[in-house]
């Protein structure tokens, strides 16, 4: 008789604190709470229609910054406005070339088109150009910008150049 009544207090589920019922703990002829959704019943009732979406519009950047990023494998070049938040972008990988011809000057020329293109749905007109890297691409990718009708302002080259920066690996012997 006593192994039954610790079965049964075994059984029955901890009591909750005061104020937090379970749904299913209302009597059957209970009503939901005021402005409770029934489980089943979709939020949207009663609710006001949701407002439509903006349209997004393209800003209008008339100058921006280039930078092209060229070494020896690929030919990266990036158009940002003054600020420095992209607005386009192309690569020489990008625009459909593999291997060893990624690295070529007609590669990057065909990447800074392929960008130059992107950015003038945009509006721009003038860059100001940022040259990064040893690569073959350097050149023709400027040359490219102003073939595209691009204004170039100004050429920097911003590659960094270590101030006796590493050490150096310790000598070859053969």
């Amino acid at each position: 008789m006593a192994d039954e009544e610790q079965k049964e207090t075994k059984a029955a589920p901890p009591p909750k604190a005061a104020g937090a019922a379970a749904p299913s703990a209302a009597p059957p002829g209970a009503t939901a709470a005021a402005g409770a959704v029934p489980a089943g019943a979709g939020a949207t009732t009663g609710a006001a229609p949701a407002a439509p979406r903006k349209r997004r519009t393209r800003r209008a950047v008339p100058e921006g910054i280039a930078h092209v990023h060229a070494t020896f494998n690929n030919t990266i070049v990036t158009i940002t406005d003054p600020l420095g938040l992209v607005v386009a972008w192309s690569s020489a990988g990008a625009v459909g070339f593999k291997g060893s011809r990624k690295g070529t000057p007609f590669a990057a020329q065909m990447a800074a088109e392929a960008a130059a293109r992107k950015c003038s749905d945009y509006g721009m007109r003038a860059v100001i150009v940022h040259v990064k890297g040893p690569g073959g691409g350097r050149e023709s990718a400027v040359r490219a910008l102003q073939a595209t009708g691009l204004a170039v302002i100004s050429i920097k080259d911003v590659t960094p150049i270590p101030h006796n920066g590493c050490r150096p690996p310790k000598r070859r012997r053969v």
